[in-house]
């Protein structure tokens, strides 16, 4: 059986990249985000950061070329090899084409795609209240997920953190907006193939995180 390579689907703020570390820790699998990829790039100053950097800012998606070239990049190292978590990644037909494309060349296919399902006007606040260790990148909220020592990452005990520029409830709009113009038709996409799994994610994370382990633990097996 291939390594299984699983998709997780949802707008800003429904926890993907959250649950797709949790999933990471507990199954072995590598989560490739490609937003932190892109970000590693803009901040290292590539030319595929300088072009991506002002798209990302104004909450726009950026090309499938530059998406494409940075995940297929990814995908070619060795530490893969027991199979991905993809976070963020495809976000438009054309690139869930591209993906089955390069999966097949490399005798691969997508094992599930899970959709997180969420409330737009929620997920408004959700995300305009979140922030990550300058340090670690662990995820925490002003609401939903403080540390348990006020000022004190619980992973590694910096007190530096950090807000993303285009989190906001203007942007977040907007992101949520090209979401569903471009995004959630994947999810009928999925369906037609038989490997579309629903979760309500407006619950607590661990709630989140067990139907997930749930689903994982059924198609990696």
């Amino acid at each position: 059986m291939s390594a299984p390579v699983l998709i997780l689907l949802g707008p800003p703020g429904a926890g993907k990249g959250t649950q797709a570390r949790m999933l990471e820790e507990e199954f072995g699998l590598v989560q490739l985000s490609t937003g932190d990829m892109l970000r590693a790039a803009v901040a290292a100053g590539t030319d595929a950061g300088r072009a991506a950097k002002a798209v990302m800012e104004a909450g726009a998606l950026v090309s499938d070329e530059i998406v494409l070239a940075i995940l297929k990049d990814r995908m070619a190292q060795p530490d893969v090899a027991r199979g991905i978590i993809l976070d963020g990644f495809p976000r438009t037909d054309g690139q869930a084409a591209a993906l089955d494309a390069l999966l097949a060349g490399a005798g691969q296919k997508v094992t599930a795609a899970v959709s997180l399902e969420v409330d737009d006007e929620a997920m408004v606040g959700r995300v305009s209240g979140r922030y990550t260790c300058a340090g670690c990148g662990e995820g925490y909220h002003d609401e939903f997920k403080r540390p348990a020592s006020a000022g004190h990452c619980d992973k590694c005990g910096s007190t530096a953190f950090k807000r993303r520029a285009d989190d906001n409830a203007e942007t977040v709009r907007e992101r949520l907006k090209a979401y569903h113009a471009q995004t959630a038709p994947l999810i009928a996409y999925y369906d037609t193939k038989g490997v579309l799994e629903r979760i309500d994610a407006m619950g607590p994370i661990a709630a989140v995180r067990d139907a997930l382990a749930g689903i994982v633990g059924r198609v990696a097996a």
